[in-house]
């Protein structure tokens, strides 16, 4: 067998150094729960699309006209966001979430469903509202969604997607030549407006990262986060063939439920400490 010569070893190491000093450059870790992930995608790029695909959205939707509901989901929204902000800027993270610009929304739709884009733009549809039924309910969900966003759990999916089409190409140049392809890639991401079984789903790991962190973030904006029990139990008995296009995409079952439940003591030590 022939051996290497120290400036063949050279080319390939450091190449690979390069790469991986790259890769490692461009980890960053999700609050409070500490894993490290990899996020490629300026956030700037996600915001902008995301902004682009809820004005769209709400632009061929009904808003809803009932004015407590909606006055119940921007209280619950800005005081749950404003306590994020204010955790996030306290603890030096306050980065994260540079390019967020809060906005909630209430769509007419029999179908219980809520989603969160980048940078922050809410949608709750009316059809999850006999589930969530008060204030503590609603900040179960919203601060499920919000915690997806934060945790930019969708540009970790994207990035894991658009690495498996661009190939070697750099990701950010890929996006600009192709920029129908990376839509479409986005859409499969994000929720907007799809139907059940579209929406590629998080992994159970961030689903669990997300249930974790919206009992906190709630927790921390003075809602009860034992209110979360509750609503994902009555969710998962809801009855049909197919599950509600909000359990799609959320994994509703008796361990998820156990996972809530050995989350709780944590969550109200934040509820004790914050309020």
């Amino acid at each position: 067998m022939k051996k290497l010569k120290l400036r063949d070893i050279k080319k390939i190491v450091i190449p690979v150094s390069i790469i991986l000093l790259f890769v490692l450059s461009q980890c960053s870790t999700v609050p409070i729960i500490g894993r490290k992930q990899l996020t490629l995608i300026p956030e700037s790029e996600l915001v902008s699309m995301g902004l682009s695909n809820y004005r769209g959205f709400l632009d061929t939707s009904v808003i809803s006209a009932n004015q407590a509901n909606t006055k119940m989901l921007n209280e619950v929204g800005k005081n749950i966001s404003t306590a994020v902000e204010k955790y996030l800027t306290d603890n030096g993270l306050e980065k994260r979430l540079k390019d967020f610009d809060w906005e909630f929304a209430l769509v007419e739709s029999s179908v219980p469903n809520a989603w969160c884009m980048p940078g922050g733009k809410i949608c709750f549809y009316t059809g999850i509202l006999p589930y969530t039924k008060n204030a503590d309910g609603m900040a179960v969900v919203m601060g499920h969604e919000i915690a997806h966003a934060v945790a930019r759990h969708g540009n970790e999916r994207m990035t894991q997607q658009l690495l498996a089409v661009a190939g070697g190409a750099v990701l950010t140049e890929f996006i600009k030549e192709k920029p129908e392809q990376t839509q479409n890639i986005f859409l499969s991401v994000f929720s907007v407006g799809a139907q059940v079984g579209i929406l590629l789903p998080y992994s159970r790991k961030h689903e669990y990262e997300a249930d974790k962190l919206g009992l906190i973030f709630m927790a921390m904006a003075g809602y009860n986060p034992e209110a979360a029990v509750k609503f994902w139990t009555d969710m998962s008995q809801m009855g049909g063939v197919k599950p509600p296009e909000f359990l799609s995409t959320h994994p509703a079952d008796e361990k998820r439920i156990e996972n809530l439940k050995k989350v709780l003591p944590e969550a109200m030590e934040y509820y004790k400490k914050y309020n």
